[in-house]
This record gives C-alpha cells, sequence and structure tokens, in this order.
C-alpha cells in the first residue's frame, strides 16, 4: 500500500491504517514533543497529545493542499500540544471561549465534508450567525496558525516579508517562528496572527483590536521588525 493509499484508508476510518500511520511517524511525533519537554508535563503525555494533533491531520489534510502531509502535520501536532500547554498551564482560555471553539470545529467539518474543501471564513459566519471578526478572535484563542504562506490580502505572505527564501517544509520544522510569534506582546501577537494567518486587512484587524487602522500599521511593523531581529544573520 502506497502512502497516499494509507493515508485514504486513515481517513476513511480504517483503523489498522491509522496504527500504522503513527508508527510510522512516530519519529516526526517525537521530534516535536521534545521541543516541549521541562513544561511540567510526562513525555509520554506529550507524546499522546502529539498523536491526538497527528489524527486531526490525517482526518483534515487534502492531497489538493499542494503541501506534502508531514509539512500539513507539523503544526497540527505542535498545535494540539501548545493548546494543552495553554489551557492546562499559567495562560487560561476561558470555558465559553473553549465551547465556542468547539462549536466552530464541528461547523468547519461539516461545511468542509459538504464543499469539499476549507470553508472560508464568510462561510463559517453565515453558518454559525457570528461575524467574521468574532470567528477569528475566537480561532487566536483556540487554534494554532496553519500556515507560513497564507496570502494577505495584498498577496504578500509573512515568509515573504521577512526576506525567508527557505521552503515552508524548512520553516515548520523548525517551528522556531511560531515560538517568536508567540513571545511577541499580545497586541504586536494578534496583529500579525491575523494579518498573516488569517489574510485580514489593516482596517478589519483594527476591529478586532479595536484600535485604529494607523495604530495597527505601528503594530504590524514593530511585530516584523522583533521577527527579523530573531531570525537575523
Amino acid at each position: 500500500m502506497s502512502a497516499q493509499e494509507l493515508l485514504e484508508a486513515a481517513q476513511q476510518g480504517d483503523q489498522d491504517a491509522c496504527e500504522r500511520m503513527l508508527n510510522e511517524n512516530a519519529g516526526l511525533i517525537w521530534s516535536i514533543v521534545r521541543r516541549y519537554y521541562g513544561r511540567g508535563v510526562e513525555s509520554d503525555d506529550l507524546y499522546q497529545l502529539g498523536c491526538l494533533g497527528f489524527l486531526k491531520a490525517v482526518r483534515g489534510f487534502d492531497f489538493q493542499y499542494g503541501t506534502c502531509f508531514s509539512t500539513y502535520a507539523v503544526p497540527k501536532i505542535a498545535g494540539e500540544i501548545r493548546r494543552f500547554l495553554r489551557d492546562d498551564g499559567a495562560v487560561k482560555v476561558c470555558r465559553s471561549i473553549r465551547e465556542q471553539g468547539q462549536m466552530l470545529y464541528r461547523e468547519r467539518e461539516r461545511l468542509r465534508r459538504e464543499l469539499g474543501r476549507e470553508p472560508v471564513l464568510s462561510e463559517l459566519a453565515e453558518a454559525t450567525g457570528m461575524r467574521v471578526e468574532e470567528i477569528a478572535q475566537i480561532d487566536l484563542a483556540t487554534e494554532a496558525p496553519e500556515s507560513l504562506q497564507q496570502e494577505l490580502a495584498e498577496g504578500l505572505t509573512l515568509e515573504g516579508v521577512l526576506g525567508g527564501e527557505a521552503p515552508e517544509e524548512g520553516l515548520v520544522e523548525k517551528i522556531a517562528l511560531r515560538e517568536a510569534i508567540d513571545r511577541l506582546p499580545e497586541k504586536e501577537r494578534m496583529t500579525i496572527l491575523l494579518r498573516f494567518f488569517k489574510g485580514f486587512t489593516q482596517e478589519q484587524t483594527a476591529r478586532v483590536l479595536g484600535v485604529s487602522q494607523v495604530q495597527v500599521s505601528r503594530l504590524e511593523r514593530r511585530g516584523l521588525q522583533r521577527l527579523r531581529e530573531n531570525f537575523s544573520p
């Protein structure tokens, strides 16, 4: 059975295929798990969280994404671990936000099945009765960013703005950029996530943050400068 056939079988609910994929990708999962040692959680527990993220990646992957499965899986694995550390640690996500996040996850899955693709924010808004800005806020509180190559409305990507030339595989495997974003001051972090991971315009970002468009421009500029300093040779 080829790798694609194995993945397709796992997506269709074949438990043996899921187990085989987990076994064959154990090294990948452990490579991400090791980044979170020393956070007060046993390594085996971190691995189980990583496996959960991996299985979510199996369910959500679409061959039309134009990227290899491991590139898609890495942020899912890391995201599952980070969500647990965030929710179980010093930074709490309130229950209502978590419940809304779960509701959004179910709606995304339903729309993904109906549409045969990832739903856009406007479609989620229509399905849930929520505003696009509300969905974005919940996503930022509960989900890890998906792609370093998400395009802005202006057609730019974070990778391009930072001057990186490496393919997404290399950047995602390092996870360093994501961790650098997590260390930004809150409003700079949210500005970068909304602009480069959600594709929001500066005007939309200003509405979410409750600031002016001029302030968003400054926050974006400062955030990018901090990231450039982190990745300068």
